[in-house]
């Protein structure tokens, strides 16, 4: 039977991200969306398994936006994502969320990556990038990413 740890988590949700946004700078009328990621990883020989489902905690809608997973270690050449994933750089992928209500769950991402030799470790970076300007930016700015250090120990790690 495995032992399983969970993952301590910097940032409890993860805020939408806008592009040319400034901290602080509020435009009137956009309203404000709160998404945050949760699932679980594991890794095994440099193989590591992810999956997660976003969340938006409101109070605004957003329209469409997408997830950065950021890699600490750089990732193989020639894999397959799934569809609505694609690589953005050596140690960066994106995957498409799609709309979200206010308060609502979307649908479950999976993806499983091979990294560059077999390191013991890796720390996975989320980071919610909007597709538009509709939605603001969390004012506090204190919970934009969430992060989790998964062990190449077959735990797994929930985030």
């Amino acid at each position: 039977m495995r032992r399983m740890r969970v993952a301590a988590v910097c940032g409890a949700a993860v805020a939408t991200a806008v592009g040319g946004a400034v901290p602080g700078a509020w435009a009137v009328g956009r309203p404000q969306a709160d998404l945050a990621y949760h699932g679980s990883a594991d890794m095994v020989a440099g193989r590591v398994d992810v999956r997660f489902t976003p969340h938006n905690h409101g109070p605004g809608a957003v329209p469409d936006s997408m997830v950065r997973i950021g890699w600490s270690q750089p990732l193989a050449d020639g894999q397959t994502l799934p569809v609505g994933c694609a690589r953005e750089g050596e140690r960066v992928v994106l995957c498409r969320t799609g709309a979200l209500g206010a308060d609502d769950v979307g649908e479950r991402i999976g993806l499983q990556v091979r990294l560059q030799g077999a390191p013991s470790e890796v720390l996975l970076e989320f980071d919610t990038v909007a597709s538009d300007g509709a939605v603001a930016v969390d004012e506090d700015r204190v919970d934009e990413r969430q992060r989790v250090l998964v062990l190449d120990t077959g735990d797994t790690y929930y985030f």
